[in-house]
């Protein structure tokens, strides 16, 4: 990308400001800047080097790998015995060789969940691989990944959770502050060139019942030395959360954004816009004219192609679909995002093969529905004012997918856009967009097209327009069947103490509501041996009442009642609102079960339950 050009004006007014050709990853308005001069300002905010290079890989991997791979749970509490993480089978270049066949770019590994276990031999703790008895304590998985990576070309990238369960420092502020940076100190000079660091902000209560104060300065200070080509994603400053982990972008997606890094002390403009990482608009005319200052802060679209973010053999069978997958392409990277797909190494230490699979079809079908552009000279620059429209020829064939990109190295410009195509001898509107950016894709119904006009509608500045596409992207049905959320026919089942009956109706999109954390009671009408339970919130925008924390008992008799041996809480359901599966260890024979919210996720005194279900193995 060119360098930043700089010309001196000597000038009092606010058009002085205008001396920049180019704001690279931040602005600040000058005072008294009116609407218009705002948004020639931040028609010129581009991406750093290392943006650009992130954004160009659109399909990145995420790895969840660790003591809650041998548990089975998503939280680890940090107790865990060391001993327990022994893959059998562990190999990396399995992993990697998967991935660059399937089309992915990077792979980002968990070196460190919120259980505080490590997957290399850190110093800094005894929760580690080196306490384990995988290969007599002298493993080290993220130098296996890393030398797989070198060895296969795919980018490499480390997940360390600030959050840490198991660190008695946990929560004395600079204490813990030291402890995590000598962590990140040895990921970062250790293994070689890391091309993404990726923190959420994951956040708790340590040993002495503070939560901890992160230093973010010293943190993105520390990569920044270490490691200045890397990109930081989510708590970091160059990658945005794209505000849910259903693997779907927003149709209006700003890489241009009035939100800042919420790793950035300053929080006035955030405060005073009213807006956050799950906001629809982050960059509309009205937010530029209220802020102070812009960011180029593209956004990452995280999903899991399981309904766990970790393995678990019970899911084997859940796997997305290939039309699923797709959809979630089309969502992600066709909405101006980067897809960072999770794919959870199992208890061998191998990708699973269904999940193998599932991405070398899933990237055979987007290189296979990508490989011919039937657009003529479509790659052609494009100089766009508000209201032009450019014709181009089209090879014939059938198409249903459209694509446009435009030239980020000068910002992202366009607000709206519409598509028509020329066939049987008249213009038809197949679709419209607001946001371009990195890249759009739109689909619509199969059509036979010999020209295609785009009309960019609305742009701030010119339009730089940089391709132009038009494909065929074979339909997929979604065969896969319907998650199974109950070993146990619903039928002749009664809430005892009020009616809740749409909880256990068989159907997630009704829900059982109510106000306060009230418990849910059933009465199955018979003995069963139950050794789990399932747990559906509700579908929907609306997770109010969502269940975080819980008891969960069982009883023969309705009025004696055992406790079951639970972790307690659906972790991660809020950023991840699917159906959660717990399981025992242990059967209990039991004719009627409770489920006992102890805490909502936001708080709120209010309980909803989409489904719940037992398990019997």
């Amino acid at each position: 990308m060119k360098k930043l050009i700089f010309t001196l004006v000597l000038a009092s007014t606010v058009t002085s400001s205008y001396s920049q050709e180019y704001y690279e990853k931040h602005l600040t308005f000058p005072k008294g800047a009116t609407i218009e001069q705002k948004l020639d300002m931040v028609s010129r905010l581009v991406p750093t080097k290392q943006q650009l290079d992130w954004q160009k890989m659109e399909l990145t991997c995420f790895l969840h790998f660790g003591v809650n791979t041998f548990t089975g749970r998503e939280w680890g509490d940090g107790k865990e015995d060391p001993d327990i993480f022994n893959p059998t089978q562990l190999d990396c270049e399995q992993w990697v060789k998967s991935l660059k066949d399937a089309g992915f770019k990077m792979a980002i590994i968990t070196a460190k969940h919120h259980d505080g276990f490590c997957l290399w031999p850190t110093k800094t703790t005894e929760h580690s691989v080196a306490s384990s008895s995988w290969k007599n304590g002298r493993g080290d998985v993220v130098g296996e990944l890393r030398k797989a990576c070198e060895k296969y070309g795919l980018k490499f990238g480390v997940y360390l959770s600030p959050w840490d369960r198991n660190a008695k420092c946990y929560g004395e502020g600079d204490a813990y502050n030291k402890f995590f940076i000598a962590q990140l100190t040895e990921l970062l000079t250790n293994y070689g060139e890391v091309h993404e660091v990726w923190f959420d902000g994951a956040n708790g209560e340590g040993p002495n019942g503070k939560k901890q104060v992160y230093d973010w300065t010293s943190i993105l200070n520390t990569i920044h030395k270490l490691q200045p080509k890397a990109v930081t994603a989510i708590m970091g400053d160059d990658v945005r959360w794209v505000g849910n982990e259903g693997g779907l972008g927003r149709t209006t997606e700003w890489s241009a954004t009035v939100l800042s890094p919420g790793s950035y002390e300053d929080k006035t403009q955030r405060n005073n816009l009213k807006i956050s990482e799950t906001s629809k608009d982050l960059g509309s005319r009205a937010l530029v004219g209220e802020a102070d200052k812009m960011y180029w802060y593209p956004s990452e679209v995280d999903v899991s192609i399981r309904p766990g973010w970790f393995y678990h053999a019970e899911e084997d069978n859940q796997v997305r679909s290939l039309a699923n997958l797709a959809n979630i392409y089309f969502e992600s990277v066709g909405c101006n995002s980067v897809l960072l797909l999770n794919i959870p190494p199992d208890r061998r230490g191998l990708l699973h093969e269904n999940d193998v699979k599932r991405i070398k079809e899933f990237g055979d079908y987007i290189k296979s529905s990508f490989a011919d552009n039937r657009v003529l000279r479509g790659d052609k620059l494009w100089i766009a004012k508000s209201g032009n429209s450019k014709t181009f020829k089209v090879n014939t064939g059938i198409v249903n997918t459209f694509l446009i990109q435009e030239d980020i190295t000068k910002g992202q410009r366009v607000e709206n856009f519409k598509v028509e195509i020329f066939s049987n001898g008249a213009w038809h509107h197949v679709g419209e967009g607001t946001t371009i950016g990195y890249k759009r894709i739109i689909r619509f119904s199969d059509s036979n097209a010999s020209k295609v006009r785009v009309t960019i509608t609305s742009t701030r500045g010119n339009a730089n327009i940089i391709n132009v596409g038009l494909y065929y992207a074979a339909p997929l049905a979604d065969k896969q069947s319907k998650v199974k959320l109950s070993d146990v026919n619903s039928d002749g089942w009664k809430s005892v103490d009020e009616d809740a009956s749409m909880a256990f109706d068989g159907k997630r999109e009704s829900a059982w509501k109510v106000d306060g954390l009230k418990p849910l009671t059933v009465d199955m009408g018979r003995d069963i041996e139950i050794s789990g339970f399932s747990y559906s919130p509700v579908n929907g925008d609306d997770l109010t009442g969502t269940i975080f924390k819980y008891n969960f008992y069982v009883s023969k008799d309705g009025k004696e009642w055992i406790k079951c041996d639970t972790a307690g809480e659906f972790s991660n359901i809020m950023h991840n609102p699917v159906p959660y599966f717990v399981r025992f260890g242990k059967s209990y024979n039991a004719r009627y079960f409770r489920l006992e919210p102890t805490r909502e996720i936001n708080n709120r005194a209010f309980t909803s339950v989409g489904e719940i279900g037992v398990l019997l193995k």
